[in-house]
């Protein structure tokens, strides 16, 4: 006999019922899901949670106990993989400006120790800062990708898509239209 549910599956609307017929027959969508969602529609028609874990490939009661206590809370949202396995996200916006301040300055050679930034040098120089003494380079390029940023053949950070030429009357920036659109 199985034990009494401490969290029973709440009424399902239409609308979520039609959600779930439409996931638990898809071909397309993640397996997970897809298993996510029959055993959701095996205990709304009253099958014990044991019972609904068997049918649909896993192991234990216990995690459908926790799928349908989700699934009270967030509704059709707890059929999603959450984020898990990495560490949160530790630096901000505040350290991420700190990051393309340093990128974008000129390096000195005597205080930094190179002309030109590579990751490495970019990481030991911001590594001497309070915050960043476990900055990878990962980290650092990560932040530099997303404001726009690409490393040159001559190792320097350009932004995308924008170009400096020489002119009879200097030095003008020229920006590519397109730049968005060859990114992607």
């Amino acid at each position: 006999m199985p034990r009494i549910q401490k969290n029973p599956l709440r009424a399902l609307t239409k609308e979520e019922r039609a959600t779930l017929e439409r996931l638990s027959r898809s071909h397309h969508t993640a397996a997970i899901i897809v298993s996510r969602a029959k055993t959701l529609l095996a205990v709304s028609t009253g099958v014990p949670y044991t019972e609904a874990a068997r049918r649909c490939g896993r192991r234990s009661g216990q995690g459908v106990a926790q799928l349908v206590s989700r699934f009270n809370q967030h509704g059709v949202n707890a059929l999603e993989t959450r984020p898990g396995g990495r560490p949160p996200v530790v630096y901000g916006s505040a350290e991420r400006n700190r990051i393309l301040d340093t990128a974008r300055r000129t390096p000195d050679r005597e205080q930094d120790g190179t002309a030109t930034w590579s990751l490495s040098t970019l990481q030991r120089m911001l590594r001497r800062e309070p915050g960043f003494e476990r900055l990878s380079t990962f980290t650092i390029l990560s932040v530099l990708h997303d404001a726009g940023l690409t490393w040159q053949r001559n190792r320097t950070w350009c932004e995308t898509g924008t170009a400096k030429r020489v002119r009879k009357a200097g030095v003008v920036v020229v920006r590519d239209p397109d730049a968005e659109a060859k990114k992607n």
